[in-house]
């Protein structure tokens, strides 16, 4: 079957492999649609291997060459012989954490937080840029008939932005501040938007991706570069300043936006993940009683919830999609356009099955 297969560093190929072997009692065998490439995805190949294990995972015992995939839609081919949840031709979207389901933050329901937990597509036998694979039952949501193979593919990336607005302590009618209008931070807009947001505002360097996040219709967009974020933030907000922020650029700068942009007492989340150390002024945390949390990934059993709430139509997660291109595309016009500065990429889905 053919796949997607980092080796190493600038070294993606696509080729034929294996099909799986066959389906453990709680697992299940899914056909692939379409697949994203993410942030973490770009990273590997940009600079890798940094996720994906070089030796035996402790959990799921993979090694590259890995197949890679982690935000996925697809059809159900085979269940083993303990699964009841999902039944053969059901259509789905995969939920990629895998944990031991016995540590500490397992037995809390952190299982996002794991520390042997192992990711489909990064640290699994399989990933979701291939023809087939099988994953564990725990993974699986079915997709009702109003949600798109396009919006399953969308799921993850979609829990990803959704976690990091839920993490501030947002509330319906809160102003919300987004710095990075990247995928996850034009999800998170549209997540805040769906919520109950009274005002959003996105602060984004890249005048295609303002462009972008403007045809949205939900936010004020703002360009960091020509404007004084916060500043126009206190002036949009009464002179008070956001309530909450998510920073979605993983940059120093949009750190220190988002934390200057918040009233006294908000809170504003670390969602982007950062390459390298970031200063802050921890005493504006002090004198204005600030709170920065992290997030990492989201709760594994937030899917669900997700996908009813695309299904309602008012979160459109297919909107941040710049266009599906064909598997043999996947180095040329997937990873290598999206890591172009002056590229035109927003969100790719790889057209699998």
């Amino acid at each position: 079957m053919r796949a997607a297969v980092f080796h190493d560093k600038h070294d993606i190929r696509v080729e034929d492999i294996p099909e799986p072997a066959g389906v453990g009692a709680r697992q299940v065998r899914v056909r692939p649609y379409l697949c994203g490439i993410c942030g973490t995805d770009l990273h590997e190949y940009a600079a890798g291997p940094i996720v994906i294990p070089t030796s035996p995972h402790p959990l799921s015992h993979a090694a590259a060459p890995q197949v890679l995939g982690h935000e996925f839609s697809g059809q159900v081919l085979e269940i083993g012989t303990e699964v009841t949840g999902v039944r053969v031709g059901d259509r789905v979207s995969v939920m990629p954490l895998i944990y031991c389901g016995h540590c500490y933050y397992c037995r809390r329901g952190l299982n996002h937080l794991c520390p042997r937990m192992a990711c489909t597509g990064l640290s699994w036998d399989g990933g979701g840029i291939s023809e087939q694979v099988v994953v564990p039952e725990h993974q699986i949501s079915v997709l009702p008939e109003s949600v798109s193979d396009v919006q399953g593919a969308l799921v993850e990336p979609a829990a990803v932005a959704a976690y990091g607005v839920d993490r501030t302590g947002f509330t319906s009618g809160d102003s919300v501040l987004i710095t990075g209008a990247g995928p996850i931070g034009a999800l998170a807009a549209l997540y805040a938007h769906a919520s109950g947001a009274a005002q959003i505002f996105v602060s984004e360097p890249n005048a295609r991706r303002r462009a972008l996040l403007e045809a949205l219709g939900v936010a004020t967009v703002l360009d960091p570069l020509a404007e004084d974020v916060p500043e126009v933030v206190r002036a949009l907000t009464g002179g008070i300043g956001a309530d909450v922020a998510a920073e979605c650029s993983g940059s120093e700068a949009g750190l220190a936006t988002a934390l200057g942009s918040l009233r006294s007492h908000g809170t504003a989340t670390q969602v982007g993940l950062h390459v390298r150390p970031a200063t802050i002024d921890p005493m504006a945390l002090s004198q204005r009683d600030l709170s920065l949390v992290g997030t990492w990934c989201y709760p594994v059993f937030d899917f669900p919830r997700i996908i009813s709430l695309v299904a309602t139509g008012r979160f459109p997660v297919e909107r941040v999609l710049t266009e599906v291109i064909a598997v043999d595309d996947v180095v040329a016009g997937g990873f290598d356009r999206l890591l172009d500065p002056e590229g035109d990429a927003q969100k790719l889905l790889v057209q699998v099955g």
